[in-house]
């Protein structure tokens, strides 16, 4: 048995009920500490080949081709218009570019696991619609299996009225506790072993997943970009022995953004990475290189506060309702430990610059702050790291290379181990 042990933070997703899925009980998804769970051969999945749109602004019709019926449930959110559609987990085989463009009452949909054993498709709407039918046809007569949904217009005051508070979904996964039952060898250690191990806690949060492509150039995706340089980055600290490292995700699932800094909060880890790689829009011109971020109440300039709004959003692209901050957060961000937090956060991110820029092309402005709401722990050190633009062809060129992934990751690595060294080492002289 690998020495590694699986401790993915668990997440339930009530949507996702058990009256209608099949799956539910797997609802509860835990934030990776070295070697992934086994996953469940593709094959067992139902194969999705084909989706298309009929109809215009008035009434508008989603097919899904798929081998085998399927259980579902559809839903609408507003704010924005959308319909949320969740099945059990679906190897989606469809063609490239499939849901970028939309028709009549559907502006585009995107399709993809949020959850183990659980798959998404969401609709963005033009406006106010209602589902006037859902269902699926059974496989029949060579034909495959089909998932229809009606939608009609409706106006805002009916759209409202059709989401009464008995009918309304929760969407918001929320961290759940392990249970107390036994567990297999790769499940989470259990507190007094945390404690005992007493090595300092690096959490790093490949963005995006599952549903949530992030940007895409050239056929890359930001969300397989960024989850290879944090398997890598994970490996190098891993090597090093003096860190436990857990990661918000290990493989193609979607986090919440409040659940990626609970992850921190409640491992009460030293320092929280969170990867990602942007892009710039072509009426934007273009931009190369590495850039760090941190948090503040106010954007350093128009492009920070365009990239936050950007990442800010996450939770709306993949179905999920868009909540409130936490009240406890909401509390303490004039409290002292908020402010030292930011203190030690700016701190990392000149050590890191520091260490990049040797090795790393980094942006003419790499030092950078604004509103992340996956930075807004108040009591871990937090930063988010651009590590290029795939809008960039160098830059893009880099990201997909194994060798500029590990000097940049040997660069990170070597800051990171000198931020907590220096800590530890004041920590001990004050006891």
């Amino acid at each position: 048995m690998a020495s590694r042990t699986n401790q993915r933070v668990l997440l339930g997703c009530a949507l996702l009920c058990a009256a209608a899925l099949p799956y539910a009980d797997s609802s509860r998804l835990r934030a990776a500490e070295s070697q992934p769970q086994p996953a469940v051969a593709a094959a067992n999945f139902p194969i999705a080949s084909a989706a298309r749109l009929a109809g215009d602004g008035k009434q508008t019709r989603f097919i899904l081709d798929i081998d085998k019926a399927v259980t579902f449930r559809a839903v609408t959110l507003a704010d924005p218009y959308r319909v949320v559609v969740d099945v059990p987990q679906v190897n989606f085989q469809l063609p490239a570019g499939t849901g970028a463009g939309g028709r009549g009452l559907v502006k585009a949909f995107r399709y993809g696991l949020v959850m183990p054993g659980g798959s998404r498709i969401v609709f963005d709407l033009t406006g106010p619609a209602k589902i006037a039918k859902s269902y699926v046809v059974e496989a029949a007569n060579g034909q495959p299996a089909r998932l229809v949904l009606e939608l009609e217009e409706v106006d805002r005051a009916a759209f409202v009225q059709a989401l009464a508070p008995e009918n309304r979904p929760e969407l918001r996964p929320t961290i759940a506790e392990a249970p107390p039952a036994a567990t297999p060898a790769t499940a989470a250690p259990d507190t007094a072993q945390q404690k005992a191990d007493g090595r300092p806690v690096v959490v790093i949060d490949p963005g995006h997943g599952g549903i949530d492509n992030g940007t895409q150039s050239s056929g890359e995706s930001e969300k397989n970009l960024v989850l290879a340089f944090g398997l890598a980055l994970r490996d190098r600290l891993e090597k090093a022995g003096k860190y436990r490292v857990v990661m918000t995700r290990d493989d193609d699932t979607f986090i919440p953004l409040n659940d990626r800094t609970k992850i921190a909060r409640n491992l009460k880890a030293a320092l929280f990475v969170s990867i990602h790689a942007d892009a710039l829009p072509r009426a934007e011109g273009d931009a190369q290189g590495a850039t760090i971020y941190t948090l503040s109440d106010k954007a350093s300039d128009a492009e920070a506060q365009r990239l936050a709004d950007a990442e800010n959003r996450a939770d709306a692209i993949a179905g999920f309702n868009l909540a409130e901050e936490p009240t406890d957060v909401a509390d303490i961000l004039i409290d002292l430990t908020q402010r030292e937090t930011r203190t030690f956060s700016n701190r990392f991110a000149r050590l890191l610059m520091g260490e990049m820029k040797s090795t790393v092309r980094m942006h003419k402005h790499p030092l950078k702050s604004a509103g992340f709401r996956v930075l807004k722990a108040p009591d871990v050190p937090s930063v988010l790291v651009e590590i290029g633009y795939v809008s960039n062809k160098g830059d893009l060129e880099h990201l997909v290379s194994e060798g500029w992934r590990s000097k940049a990751v040997g660069s990170m690595a070597q800051a990171i181990d000198g931020f907590l060294t220096k800590r530890m080492a004041t920590a001990g002289s004050s006891n």
